[in-house]
């Protein structure tokens, strides 16, 4: 049973292998909002995930200990398990589905442990996980469904309330739900009237669709670039804990993750990963109630991929207004392109792309298509450089 005297021991175990991580004021994710950022992305390990990790470890028996652990994950949850158990001193096996990312896979391995990848998603890897549990006696670390594991996730709870004590709501990732189990007991516990609001990726929506029918629902499939959180079932504790603790659980888009990782870079500094970012995500895109609150959302982790970073920063642009494409129908005859490019330039566009085609069959026999991409400011000036063509005459193709 989980208490609160539980997460107070988790933590007194924790100073000796994590670090409280900063509260940062971020005053441009919503205007209507006095928003922080808690930057567990800065935590050892690049996650949030070692807090568990390592508590459950470290109480475990020595004969336990003796035959080694084993873990499945996307990736954080695999790197606690595996700095834990090399500090230790024990062996660590685990399991991840093999679209993990590279960095998570060689961060994992530099930890010393050995890296087992399944075909297919975290669910997948916890499959096999269990069956290799079951054939070499491994002791196994679950990622999120462990009382113990939630009791090292609530430090966070613990913190945030001494570090932000009159906040009036946090918004925390969820994935099988072990994070804002432990957080949402920690913070109702001391504070019940914070509130507590969970956000899924729109593609992985497991725990939503549970709360919804009020029991565990196992998805057919998950689809999010937010891998950390890209669980098809939630857990039997977490979904009991997150149905009695939790006041809200909402979804975002992938687009609407990838701009929240665009502002964080550019606005705070911060490097957060897809599911790090889904939080700030729902603040952004108004997902919850927070107009005039003080509210924080929980940067759960910051170990993104660095090969599919400028995919995300480029949806990220778009999501925002800072890039667009246009595509204008023209009368093939010299000096339209210099035409186009005078207007926009006027308007402050900035062309970075140009690719020019003959009219398609139906069209004008003298017609041509140009289409362009720009870098420009918000949505507004995409307006006003649409708005300035238009009415020069030029004809655009809305797609």
């Amino acid at each position: 049973m989980i208490t609160l005297d539980k997460i107070y021991h988790a933590r007194y175990v924790l100073k000796e292998a994590i670090r409280d991580t900063d509260v940062i004021y971020a005053p441009h994710i919503n205007e209507g909002a006095e928003v922080y950022l808690k930057t567990e992305n800065l935590q050892i390990t690049g996650s949030f995930k070692v807090r568990g990790a390592y508590y459950k470890i470290s109480q475990l028996s020595d004969e336990e200990k003796a035959r080694g652990v084993i873990a499945c994950s996307a990736g954080n949850h695999a790197q606690g398990v595996a700095l834990a158990a090399q500090k230790a001193g024990i062996k660590a096996v685990i399991c991840l589905p093999d679209g993990a990312p590279i960095s998570k896979v060689e961060a994992t391995k530099s930890y010393g442990a050995q890296v087992v990848l399944v075909e297919g998603v975290y669910d997948d890897a916890y499959e096999r996980a269990l069956k290799l549990r079951d054939e070499e006696g491994y002791t196994f670390i679950h990622p999120f469904d462990d009382e113990l594991v939630i009791e090292g996730q609530g430090t966070i709870g613990l913190e945030l309330m001494e570090q932000l004590p009159d906040m009036d709501a946090v918004i925390v990732p969820v994935g099988g739900g072990g994070l804002i189990s432990g957080v949402a007991f920690a913070v109702k516990a001391l504070n019940p009237n914070v509130k507590v609001y969970g956000v899924q990726a729109a593609g992985a929506p497991s725990m939503v669709s549970s709360l919804k029918n009020r029991e565990i629902v196992h998805l057919p499939a998950v689809s999010t670039i937010a891998d950390g959180i890209a669980v098809k079932t939630p857990g039997e504790n977490t979904f009991a804990l997150t149905s009695k603790y939790v006041d809200d659980v909402v979804t975002v888009t992938d687009d609407e993750i990838a701009a929240a990782i665009l502002a964080l870079m550019e606005q705070q500094k911060l490097v957060a990963e897809g599911a790090g970012a889904s939080a700030v995500a729902a603040a952004m895109f108004n997902k919850v109630p927070i107009k005039g609150k003080k509210v924080v959302c929980l940067l759960s982790g910051g170990n993104v991929d660095v090969s599919i970073l400028s995919r995300v920063i480029d949806r990220g642009l778009l999501m925002s207004g800072r890039r667009c494409q246009l595509t204008i129908e023209l009368v093939d005859k010299p000096g339209q392109l210099e035409k186009v490019a005078g207007y926009i330039a006027r308007e402050g566009g900035n062309v970075v792309s140009v690719h020019y085609e003959h009219a398609n069959e139906g069209s004008d026999i003298n017609g041509c298509y140009l289409r362009l991409e720009l870098e420009t400011r918000n949505f507004d000036h995409i307006k006003a450089i649409r708005r300035s063509l238009k009415d020069h005459g030029f004809k655009l193709i809305d797609e």
